[in-house]
């Protein structure tokens, strides 16, 4: 018969597709003996059997979760419902890939109206009982009912001001008595029926609405951020309560074993006294530093500080652990890796090979190649630092520098930073529910919660700039206002900077600086170059461009756009008068200074390079490109060109295009104006020469775009060759290059091996290649793919990741068919793609030379082919 349900030591660590990650960790925990409070976990297979039925749980899921929780009776020596001593449970979602917030949990699930008066009599506590009444009351109707919380925080706070309490611990059991009868109110009014006595009925509805949270808006959110696969499913770990909140002996908290935000070898993390699991996440109220839990239970400290230890060793990675203390005794509630910064998570790898614990192939596998990206962006100038006063500090929970303007809601920012913002999330502390907000923004800041709360883990995962806990401020979400205590008052749209890495927050806009890399980033990096097969080339036009691109460890250039050369203000005027050119004379007039202006570009390119291949795309745009419109403009060209208004106009309309995108571009350009392929030709190759006497080696590659026949190549190059010899003979010097082709229509991907006769290198352009592929406008498809990709039409935008049914097999082809005219023919890719790393693994699988990519993209393009190359060597092994 199939099994759905699980007891904790009937699992192991391994099982986390079937147990959950959370189920997996309770089970591994059990085995090896740590203080787990008893349950059981209703596996993935559930779900997936409870959404087949559609939201049905069967009769047989049923029958097994009634079993186990009978042998938690059992061995807990309580009984669900129980008048006298009632068994109390969480009920807690855990899928297989850890989703920090994005799905719902339930804790002290079995309480009543009389099972709460069986647990004082037990317990001899009516505080703690009481409070442990009125926060199920609350969850489960938010999490079962989806009542706002909201509702019961107003609740909540009308009680503690006619008590005259300033915290939730300071409430007696009288006052909780009162509270308890206004959330039952609220309950009914909000959602039409009274909150359920029976325990079982409790528990099923429980389970239904975790089973439900798989899908709700957040998480579906998240896991499209994250690219988890929806078919996983969740699991729902049923387990026995434990009790925080049962006074100033009992606690709540979250340790890491070492520190998340910079990798530091040490044990960090904070608690609560008198306090669930929920108050330090949500950031409710702000915990304590974990270190303080040494002078006021030095014995439960020191057996959580063994715990940790034995939890890394065993895991042989960073760990997120999460304790409850109940009258001085330490239980454990989960353990996971820990969620880090890109930082944090090189300086741990780096740490782990080093006390040999992994290897450095493991080290590489565990970073996530878009995760680099938080460590490649810019930082607060110092000397802006330095004349800018601080307007409030709070915890600095997820390290960077950002700046931009401030909205109070996700909803907000979210339309702002689609019209183009920079947007700062400002929130009294996040919920789940601002993820998308959080996702669009550049950093966020929360007055409240700690460094464990939800602000701050899902910054961390995102490589968000965060800063929480900002006490210094009071946030008016209403009134969508920032007070300082200095009375320093900023509104919606106002300018503020974040500093991650102090907590430092500032009330104006802060010049950037870029980042700076580490030590331990460096000899990661090292290992990636020896694992990866692929070079990583970087797509530049600027001097600045390509010693950014070489910084990050480009190994030259995979893709010069000459034509961005020729937009200079400077240069505009030339490129103009070149067009408008009646006669040939007038053009070459006009080439002969764009000559000039492009080998400047070319020697700076060269010079930085040393040696490194740059490989230079000839002119490629549509010539109507370069024209001005407006009627200013075109009076300007008049003056500089002695042509009428009337004349240029005229040229305009002869040049105009229907579909510019397939009309008269790219190679095209070189069959009806020779001499403009001709000036680039003889730019590059004197630009090379003069390095080449600097004593600089030089490595150019000359690409023709947009070829669609050999024929149209063949005279290309034989008109490119014939320039560059007489160059030669001029100079009586010869230097190698390469004359090569962009192939981007899919027409020469299909006759490659024709076209190889006459190239010595092909570099892909995907971008162009899916467009004409799919006849899909890149610039257009904006409004559409969003909906094929809600409706499952196509997996992923495919100008952002390579279509590898379609395209990449339009690729893979003219890989091939090159290799058959050409085995040692050198082939790349320069689209947008070449910094994808699900891309690069299928550019990596067909075996091309190298990626190209742009600057900020390169270490991420280098390891994702380090990954790419040792899980190949993995697989083979297997084989």
């Amino acid at each position: 018969m199939r099994k759905f349900v699980y007891r904790f030591d009937e699992g192991r660590k391994e099982m986390k597709f079937l147990l959950g990650g959370k189920g997996a960790n309770l089970a591994e925990m059990t085995r090896i003996g740590l203080p787990v409070p008893p349950g059981f976990t209703i596996s993935t297979d559930a779900c997936k059997d409870y959404n087949e039925h559609h939201g049905h749980l069967s009769e047989d899921i049923l029958r097994e979760v009634m079993l186990h929780l009978a042998h938690l009776e059992k061995a807990s020596g309580k009984r669900f419902g129980s008048t006298e001593n009632p068994l109390l449970v969480s009920v807690r979602s855990g899928a297989p890939v850890s989703m920090p917030g994005m799905m719902d949990t339930i804790l002290n699930l079995g309480l009543n109206e009389k099972s709460v008066q069986g647990m004082i009599h037990a317990t001899g506590d009516a505080r703690s009982s009481l409070d442990s009444y009125r926060r199920f009351i609350q969850m489960f109707g938010d999490v079962v009912f989806g009542i706002p919380s909201y509702h019961f925080e107003q609740a909540l706070v009308a009680i503690k001001k006619e008590a005259g309490c300033q915290s939730d611990t300071d409430l007696q059991p009288t006052d909780l008595e009162k509270l308890i009868e206004r959330y039952l109110d609220i309950f009914l009014t909000e959602s039409g029926r009274d909150f359920p006595q029976d325990p079982k009925e409790q528990l099923m509805l429980a389970i239904t609405a975790v089973f439900d949270s798989w899908m709700n808006p957040r998480a579906v959110i998240y896991r499209r951020l994250h690219e988890i696969d929806a078919s996983y499913g969740t699991a729902v770990n049923i387990q026995t309560m434990v009790f925080g909140n049962t006074g100033e002996t009992s606690g709540t908290g979250i340790a890491f074993t070492r520190n998340p935000s910079t990798g530091e070898k040490e044990v960090f993390g904070e608690f609560l006294l008198n306090a669930q699991g929920e108050d330090v996440v949500a950031g409710i109220r702000t915990p304590v530093e974990l270190s303080q839990l040494r002078t006021q239970m030095p014995e439960v400290y020191e057996e959580l500080m063994t715990t940790c230890a034995l939890l890394e060793d065993h895991y042989q990675d960073m760990q997120d652990i999460e304790f409850t203390i109940e009258k001085e005794q330490l239980y454990i509630l989960q353990t996971r890796n820990g969620k880090r910064t890109t930082k944090a998570a090189i300086q741990v790898a780096v740490d782990l090979v080093h006390e040999g614990k992994i290897s450095t192939e493991e080290a590489i596998m565990r970073i996530a190649p878009n995760e680099l990206d938080q460590l490649l962006h810019p930082a607060f100038h110092v000397d802006a630092l330095a004349s800018s006063s601080v307007l409030a500090t709070g915890l600095p929970a997820s390290p960077g520098a950002a700046t931009g303007m401030i909205y109070f809601d996700a909803a907000s920012a979210v339309k702002a930073a689609e019209m183009g913002s920079k947007v700062i999330l400002v929130r009294s502390e996040t919920s789940p529910e601002d993820i998308e907000g959080m996702a669009k923004s550049e950093a966020i800041l929360t007055a409240r919660g700690g460094m464990t709360s939800h602000a701050a883990v899902v910054a961390r995962g995102m490589g968000k700039c965060c800063v929480v806990g900002c006490a210094d401020i009071l946030i008016d979400e209403q009134e969508k206002a920032i007070r300082t205590k200095s009375g320093h008052i900023l509104h919606e749209g106002d300018q503020i900077s974040l500093d991650g890495t102090t907590g430092q927050v500032y009330g104006e806009e802060l010049p950037l600086t870029e980042a700076e890399l580490f030590p331990a980033f460096d000899e990661w990096m090292e290992w990636v170059n020896e694992a990866k097969r692929l070079h990583i080339r970087v797509n530049a036009d600027t001097p600045a461009d390509l010693q950014t691109a070489l910084h990050f460890g480009a190994e030259g250039i995979g893709l010069c756009r000459t034509e961005h050369m020729f937009f200079h203000e400077e240069r505009i005027p030339f490129v103009r008068q070149m067009i408008i050119a009646e006669n040939i004379r007038e053009r070459e007039d006009a080439l002969e200074k764009l000559k000039q202006m492009q080998k400047e570009d070319f020697c700076a390119l060269f010079r930085i390079a040393d040696g490194r291949p740059i490989n230079i795309r000839l002119l490629d745009p549509p010539l109507h490109e370069f024209l001005p419109k407006e009627t200013g403009e075109i009076e300007k060209l008049s003056q500089a060109s002695g042509k009428t208004v009337t004349e240029i106009r005229r040229r305009l309309t002869e040049l105009a295009e229907t579909n510019p995108m397939l009309g008269h571009r790219g190679c095209r350009l070189a069959v009806t104006y020779p001499e403009i392929y001709k000036m680039q030709a003889e730019a590059i190759m004197e630009s090379a020469m003069e390095i080449h006497d600097e004593g600089i080696p030089v490595q150019p590659e000359i690409m023709i775009p947009l070829v669609a026949t050999q024929a149209e190549l063949a005279l290309i190059k034989n008109e490119i060759k014939t320039t560059i010899q007489q160059i030669f003979e001029k100079e009586r010097l010869i230097l190698p290059f390469d004359i090569g082709t962009m192939i981007e229509t899919p027409r020469a991907c299909i006759v490659a091996d024709q076209i190889a006769q006459d190239a010595q290198f092909f570099s892909f352009g995907t971008n162009d290649l899916t467009q004409l592929t799919f006849g899909f406008s890149r610039d257009d498809a904006g409004k559409f793919l969003p909906s094929y990709e809600k409706l499952a039409l196509i997996s992923r935008d495919p100008f952002v990741s390579i279509d590898q049914d379609g395209v990449g097999a339009l690729v893979e082809l003219g890989t091939v068919r090159g290799r058959m005219t050409q085995p040692n023919i050198k082939i790349g890719v320069c689209g947008e793609h070449g910094g994808d790393p699900a891309s690069i693994h299928f550019f990596h699988k067909i075996g091309l030379h190298y990626v190209s990519c742009s600057p900020f993209r390169v270490p991420i393009a280098r390891l994702a082919a380090a990954q790419a190359s040792l899980l190949e060597h993995r697989s083979m092994e297997t084989v």
